[in-house]
């Protein structure tokens, strides 16, 4: 195993964790209840698939899929739902640079009463810790929430970059796939904060509880990797049916079309829709961003008739030249194969000519 992938995988997982126990602790600070310090035995389940992926895949990704993003899901979501129900109704009046003051002048007071000797240094070094954890505490649960959040998909997009990569997606894919899961956490970062920030909302636990479940729904498009992937198959009979074709051959484009209909937009569009036309709640960036949901399902609609469109135009003319082979889907393969086998042929005739022909020069002779 190289020592570069074992780094990565271990230390991506262990910022998972820490970032697990982060939100937990949170939560057992605003709950005040030691009994959600349980959330934390989740993140067994990510050492377990941690200790698997070392021992069968020496490090690295699987295809398709990466059950390190799905278990870092299901260890932090929970907190970040127990968060956006409390919602606590502190007052967010910290100032900026309250917390640096406080602390500087604490350390001032430390630093008078400790001693000069080594056991003086770590005392102070430990009260000054402690100091600035009940510091960090006073801040308001809003800023809490929403920093979660946002460090939550920043290291969604970061991790998926430092986990190793398997042999089945190359460095391109995972470029492409990276800077889409950029654009979606932008998205759902926004979807979360808009919503939940809205005053009729908060009072209406039902809504609050419908927005956190569209959100949850949205993140299981983070472990996927089919956007960037082609599912490939083979021009056997059983694919030569139009579905199968159409799927084989725009698999990567008809992935993203439906994760913007079905997973994100389309979603996303719904609640907004349903906030506005039944709960009367209306404002600038809400309606912003329903038209925007709008003309992103529209286009992608678009799309898809385009791709199908493209399709059957192929089909169509595959079966007025009479072709056999009516599998469009795999260039990379069924083609390559072909040209192979062409080029050998030439490679024969060049180097092999008739005999005959070489005969003829010679009786002319």
């Amino acid at each position: 195993m190289e020592l570069m992938v074992l780094l990565n995988a271990l230390v991506t997982r262990l910022l998972f964790v820490l970032h697990s126990l982060i939100g937990v602790w949170r939560v057992t600070a605003v709950k005040k209840e030691p009994k959600y310090w349980l959330l934390a035995l989740l993140n067994l389940l990510l050492c377990l698939e941690t200790g698997l992926t070392l021992k069968f895949k020496q490090g690295r990704g699987y295809k398709w899929f990466s059950p390190a993003i799905f278990l870092y899901l299901i260890c932090t979501v929970p907190s970040l739902w127990l968060l956006e129900i409390h919602h606590g109704t502190q007052y967010c009046g910290n100032e900026p640079g309250a917390v640096q003051v406080n602390v500087s002048h604490q350390d001032f007071n430390q630093s008078k009463d400790s001693s000069h000797g080594s056991e003086g240094t770590d005392h102070h070094i430990i009260q000054t810790a402690k100091v600035f954890v009940n510091q960090l505490s006073t801040i308001c649960e809003t800023v809490w929430t929403l920093a979660l959040h946002q460090t939550f998909l920043l290291l969604l997009v970061v991790g998926r970059w430092l986990l190793p990569i398997g042999v089945e997606i190359t460095r391109d894919q995972l470029s492409q796939l990276l800077l889409m899961f950029v654009g979606t956490a932008a998205d759902i970062l926004e979807f979360a904060s808009e919503t939940l920030d809205i005053e009729d909302v908060r009072k209406n636990y039902a809504l609050i509880n419908a927005i956190l479940a569209v959100w949850t729904w949205s993140m299981l498009q983070f472990p996927l990797d089919l956007a960037v992937q082609h599912i490939g198959c083979k021009p056997t009979t059983s694919t030569r049916r139009i579905p199968s074709l159409l799927l084989c051959r725009y698999s990567a484009e008809l992935w993203n079309i439906g994760v913007s209909l079905f997973i994100q937009d389309g979603p996303f569009f719904i609640v907004r829709s349903i906030l506005m036309g039944h709960f009367r709640i209306f404002n600038q960036m809400l309606v912003f961003f329903t038209v925007k949901n709008i003309l992103v399902v529209t286009l992608q609609l678009y799309r898809l008739a385009v791709i199908t469109l493209d399709f059957r135009a192929t089909i169509l003319q595959k079966s007025r030249k009479g072709e056999v082979s009516c599998c469009p889907c795999e260039p990379y393969e069924a083609s390559t194969h072909a040209t192979t086998d062409q080029d050998n042929e030439m490679k024969e005739f060049v180097v092999f000519p008739p005999k005959e022909e070489s005969q003829i020069p010679s009786e002319n002779q």
